[in-house]
């Protein structure tokens, strides 16, 4: 649902849908016969590491950097929206897990992850677009460091929501979102710009 909404402010093309819905449905049956990568063994390390690489970071990143080396390789066209494209990508997930009996009344699953799947989606693919729209140093750092540490902050909400630790999943959610906010403000102004 939020693809369709970001579309609607989106000045970018959105080509390439389909490969990114087949390799989404690729991803989601790998996920199925191999399982987690990281089993959590109580709520330390391996429960933050199985959130990040099986639930909330590792999930979305694989897309981005999927469609980041089909650029690269000429594969799809430098105007292709990374956003949409991982959006697309994350679809069949999000309906594997809705359907899954065990998480079906899991809030963090239904609610959270989605969201941080959403924040994390336009908060990277915004820094990437920085980069490439500004290849000046004083960009290119800032925007890595941001990019990087997005992901790292994603997995840390979930773990202390998950940790039932909620005013750090509070701060590390306030974190994640403000990057999604800043991308959504910047497409929105870059589109009311482009009717003028």
């Amino acid at each position: 649902m939020f693809y369709f909404f970001r579309r609607s402010i989106s000045i970018k093309k959105n080509g390439k849908g389909w490969w990114a819905l087949l390799l989404g449905c690729a991803a989601v049956l790998v996920r199925y016969i191999t399982g987690p990568l990281v089993t959590p063994v109580g709520f330390g390390l391996s429960c933050w590491m199985s959130g990040f690489f099986d639930i909330v970071s590792l999930p979305v990143l694989v897309p981005i950097v999927v469609c980041v080396l089909m650029i690269a390789l000429r594969l799809f066209p430098s105007d292709v929206d990374i956003g949409a494209f991982t959006f697309l990508w994350l679809i069949p997930l999000a309906f594997y897990y809705s359907m899954d009996k065990s998480l079906l009344y899991s809030p963090l699953m239904l609610v959270l992850v989605p969201l941080l799947w959403t924040v994390q989606t336009l908060g990277v693919s915004f820094f990437i677009g920085c980069i490439t729209k500004y290849p000046r140093w004083y960009i290119i750092i800032p925007s890595l460091l941001a990019a990087t540490v997005l992901p790292l902050s994603a997995a840390s909400s979930w773990w202390a929501f998950y940790s039932q630790q909620t005013p750090a999943g509070c701060l590390f959610l306030f974190v994640s979102l403000l990057p999604a906010l800043i991308s959504l403000i910047a497409e929105r102004g870059s589109a009311r710009r482009a009717q003028y």
